[in-house]
């Protein structure tokens, strides 16, 4: 496997208090970045202390936002090991919105060994209290300096950590979501299946209205017919119909989340019918008020899975399971952070231990 350069940092950071970590305000000594020039492609990777980007204020990725990103975890497990989740799952989808945004496309067994080699040297920062772990973004931008709308020849790839708490502090709590109706988060053809900022910028707005109306978050509909279930804020979002698991099927405005797969791949192998199809809000909201509706959950890398207790859409109102997480999301949340931590078997090969 590929090792790059280290540049130590001359001074070490204290670590924080893993009882009060706060997600993604701490960062580790250093940072993994790679150059990519036209001509002669990604070169120079190397390990260097965290510290400031110089950037042109004509950089490309200020003005059109040609620019993708990942997330994923390092966990201890009970044995003081340091292991990854699924991370090339990461690599291919960040290629993958590369592919669209008309950023060049990393190599991915040298992505994956940049990562590797980065957690590898900042493993004294993953945290092993309970629920805490080692957050990983790797990201992209366009250096480019020039005026124009046109793909950039000039790219900056770079890895950050950053240690974070449990997300569910004092337990799970259902969320409250709302069907928003004005506002989109993306469109089939457009930038919704990649993992960009334009698309959780786009989300802001209704965000906040939401919150003001008392939600946590926004149940997204499609783009074109206003009708078809999508997103619930940025995670992806599940729905127990009758006996059968009902997820919004990857029609390239969704995110191809990697923990939507796993929870796929996990109640498939239990035996569960799982439908990727389109749902619309009405079936759904037909569903809560006859009672086939059992229970709902979103999906993603930070909450794993986020159960939802209410729902609203114009002057309809549901309660999902009273309020209260449901034996399948739980039993999905138990499994996935069991061999996420290394406290259940990994039967199907999804851990890497460094």
């Amino acid at each position: 496997m590929k090792e790059y350069p280290v540049q130590r940092a001359a001074v070490l950071k204290e670590k924080p208090d893993p009882n009060t970590l706060v997600f993604g305000k701490t960062f580790t000594d250093h940072m993994f970045i790679m150059d990519y020039t036209a001509g002669q492609g990604w070169h120079d990777g190397r390990i260097v202390p965290y510290g400031p980007i110089s950037l042109e204020p004509s950089a490309m990725v200020f003005h059109y936002a040609q620019e993708v990103f990942e997330g994923l975890k390092a966990y201890r497990n009970p044995q003081g090991q340091v292991q990854l989740f699924r991370p090339m799952e990461n690599v291919k989808r960040i290629n993958s919105s590369c592919d669209r945004m008309c950023i060049p496309q990393l190599p991915e067994e040298d992505t994956l060994a940049a990562i590797e080699q980065l957690v590898r040297l900042e493993a004294d920062w993953v945290p092993s209290a309970p629920g805490t772990s080692l957050y990983i973004r790797p990201f992209i931008i366009a250096t480019t300096p020039s005026l124009g709308v046109h793909a950039a020849h000039n790219y900056i790839f770079c890895i950050i950590t950053c240690p974070v708490g449990a997300y569910y502090a004092e337990g799970i709590n259902p969320v409250k979501i709302y069907v928003e109706n004005e506002d989109v988060r993306a469109v089939r053809g457009g930038t919704g299946y990649t993992k960009c900022g334009g698309n959780y910028a786009a989300s802001i707005r209704a965000g906040e209205r939401a919150e003001e109306n008392g939600y946590a978050q926004v149940l997204w509909l499609d783009g074109v017919h206003r009708e078809y279930i999508e997103e619930v804020g940025s995670m992806n979002v599940m729905f127990q119909i009758g006996d059968t698991v009902v997820t919004p099927k990857l029609t390239g405005s969704v995110l191809p989340g990697i923990t939507r797969k796993s929870c796929i791949e996990l109640m498939r192998s239990w035996g569960l019918k799982v439908e990727e199809r389109l749902i619309t809000a009405k079936e759904l909201f037909e569903a809560g008020a006859n009672g086939t509706l059992k229970e709902a959950w979103g999906t993603g890398t930070a909450a794993v899975v986020s159960p939802i207790g209410e729902m609203g859409w114009e002057d309809k109102h549901v309660v999902v399971n009273a309020g209260k997480i449901g034996p399948l999301a739980q039993r999905l949340y138990d499994t996935l952070t069991g061999i996420q931590w290394g406290t259940q078997p990994d039967p199907h090969n999804w851990v890497i231990k460094l």
